[in-house]
């Protein structure tokens, strides 16, 4: 029987996920808790509880060494640590000081890799935490949504990477679903899925970027993941998971949870 693997949500834009047992979904079509905070360039003129693109913030599609890093967001106390291996590099509340704090940290690491978007970019610097840590706001589109992947085309690219090891975490899905063939999600598209006792409309294929090059553990480009999307399984453009969105309203989710196609 198909039925959802494991659910995910990413507090801050660009680094390591939550493994959750259940997600909420809210009627506006995000998930609670994903994306609440980044951290922005300097010359970022967006404000701070405005949408921009990642392209103006540190994110694996210009830093995969964030891969290496692992964060816990506390929710009700608004406090976030940062850790590499078993170092913690900053744990701070999100007020002002702390704020500066846990950008000063990440500008500190970021320098020090080898693939760096702060290196001959000063005008990038200060880095600043942005959000508020309760809205979710910083998505790849304005509109956020939800995504969702089958593990059958994980399952699919891995074998035309002869195996390799390729983790859906390369991906950043709120939603990985096993019982499915191989890229049978993208069929979907224009019509409705229910998952548990929340409905939605399957909107489009998530386009993919750079940030999918990175491996999630060691982050190093390591797998040419969007030319074997496009030379291997003839996609026009690199394409890997779907986006969504409530149609009724919002609602729990959980692991386990069953899922059909509902028209």
């Amino acid at each position: 029987m198909p039925r959802v693997a494991a659910l995910y949500r990413y507090p801050v834009k660009g680094f390591t996920p939550e493994e959750c047992e259940t997600l909420t979904v809210l009627d506006e079509g995000r998930i609670a808790g994903d994306r609440v905070l980044g951290i922005r360039f300097a010359d970022n003129e967006a404000a701070d509880d405005a949408w921009s693109k990642k392209t103006g913030m540190v994110a694996l599609v210009n830093t995969p060494g964030l891969a290496r890093l692992h964060i816990r967001f506390e929710e009700e106390a608004l406090r976030l640590r940062i850790s590499l291996a078993s170092t913690v590099l900053v744990d701070e509340v999100l007020n002002n000081e702390g704020r500066k704090r846990i950008a000063a940290a990440v500008a500190d690491y970021v320098l020090k890799l080898d693939e760096s978007p702060l290196y001959g970019h000063p005008e990038r610097l200060p880095l600043r935490v942005v959000g508020d840590g309760l809205t979710p706001r910083y998505h790849d589109d304005p509109a956020g949504r939800v995504t969702l992947h089958g593990r059958g085309s994980l399952h699919a690219l891995a074998a035309a990477f002869r195996d390799a090891e390729v983790s859906e975490l390369r991906f950043r899905s709120n939603i990985a679903v096993e019982g499915l063939g191989a890229w049978e999600e993208q069929s979907w598209v224009g019509r409705k899925l229910r998952i548990g006792t929340v409905d939605f409309d399957v909107v489009k294929p998530k386009l993919r970027c750079l940030a999918t090059h990175a491996n999630p553990k060691t982050g190093e480009r390591d797998l040419q993941i969007l030319t074997t999307l496009t030379r291997v399984f003839g996609q026009e453009q690199p394409t890997f998971a779907v986006a969504m969105v409530p149609s009724h309203g919002g609602g729990q989710i959980h692991a386990g949870d069953e899922f059909s196609l509902v028209d």
